[in-house]
């Protein structure tokens, strides 16, 4: 459910941030999602990128793995996963143009969210990258601040925390998951 009214107006300008765990797939909370065969997709999540393609012009995963920089599971796992993961979103419609991880256990590391090096990563990248064109959505506050410290649009979803107060310095909508923010985006473009 919306909770506040400054929705941007989307156009193919616009890049869209993701994290995945709990957003993209069924977190598993207090663990790590270390091989393929573990990974879930949060219903709706598929057909939520699908419609969100054809809104955004540059769609990334930017996702904390402390779990590769504990040695819980191997860089080929994870890459392994980052594949599959754009794989099957595409065969759905959808796309994913690159996830960028931090393996590194130091919060202060400049990659480990909230910390903004994944986000510089993604423009080197992608050089149209306009962070006040951006959106991050994700479902814990470093998520929040890392939009935040990126001048970007920041969605919060409830699926491991409960609903925050709204307003809130970092946060400009919240919803329970990826699909119910994509069905409000589509309805808004129809709107509009």
């Amino acid at each position: 459910m919306k909770l506040t009214e400054r929705k941007p107006e989307i156009d193919k300008k616009w890049t869209l941030f993701l994290d995945r765990d709990g957003v993209i797939n069924v977190e598993s909370v207090g663990s790590y999602i270390t091989s393929w065969s573990e990974f879930e997709f949060h219903e709706g999540a598929r057909d939520a990128l699908r419609k969100l393609s054809q809104l955004f012009g540059t769609i990334v995963v930017v996702s904390n793995q402390r779990g590769v920089g504990r040695g819980i599971m191997t860089v080929e796992s994870l890459l392994e996963i980052n594949n599959n993961l754009k794989s099957a979103v595409a065969e759905y419609g959808g796309r994913i143009d690159k996830v960028y991880n931090c393996t590194a256990v130091n919060d202060s590391d400049h990659n480990r969210k909230p910390n903004t090096g994944m986000g510089m990563q993604a423009q080197e990248d992608f050089p149209e990258i306009d962070f006040r064109r951006s959106v991050m959505v994700g479902n814990s506050m470093s998520d929040m601040e890392f939009g935040k410290r990126l001048s970007m649009h920041t969605i919060f979803l409830t699926t491991k925390h409960e609903p925050v107060s709204l307003p809130n310095d970092l946060i400009d909508e919240q919803y329970p998951s990826l699909q119910a923010w994509a069905t409000s985006m589509i309805a808004a473009e129809m709107v509009s």
